[in-house]
């Protein structure tokens, strides 16, 4: 599961949470090696031809489509949230893929973790409710994901206070 415990001390715990990632950088390399491979078996058979001049460019283009869409993928990405729990404060901080930092931070006494389990705009929409604010949790989990993380943060909120 994308997220990630540490007990910082008796008292406190820090969660991270990360979207999934099914294809690793160096599984990347070898997707688009295989690609590039594969869509060049054909070009074989035009070698030494005013043909491969026409062709090649289209070529060329859809290899630089796919560099660039997965290379925006990975980007997107690099969000995640950290959830630091402790005595006196829930902070939740949002790291975007392009550096915007959004934090929020409530009373842990007063914090409410609701699951919507079929009324939010996903199944399993996990949200805190504190502080005067309303803010989602894990956007890009899982359903089944979201909710072991509602269990384990309200087991959490249970035996902090």
């Amino acid at each position: 599961m994308p997220v990630e415990w540490q007990d910082t001390n008796t008292q406190g715990a820090t969660a991270t949470l990360w979207p999934n990632r099914s294809l690793p950088r160096r599984g990347f390399v070898w997707f688009f090696a295989g690609t590039c491979t594969l869509a060049a078996l054909p070009l074989i058979a035009v070698l030494g031809t005013p043909v491969l001049w026409g062709v090649l460019p289209f070529f060329v283009i859809a290899l630089g489509g796919l560099w660039l869409a997965l290379g925006r993928n990975y980007r997107d990405a690099q969000l995640h949230e950290v959830l630091t729990l402790t005595p006196k404060a829930l902070t939740l901080r949002r790291f975007e893929a392009k550096g915007r930092i959004r934090d929020w931070q409530a009373e842990p006494y007063w914090v409410k973790v609701e699951m919507h389990e079929t009324k939010g705009p996903v199944p399993n929409y996990l949200t805190l409710k504190g502080g005067g604010r309303v803010v989602e949790l894990g956007a890009f989990l899982s359903p089944d994901e979201r909710a072991a993380l509602a269990l384990d943060l309200r087991a959490r909120l249970s035996a902090l206070r």
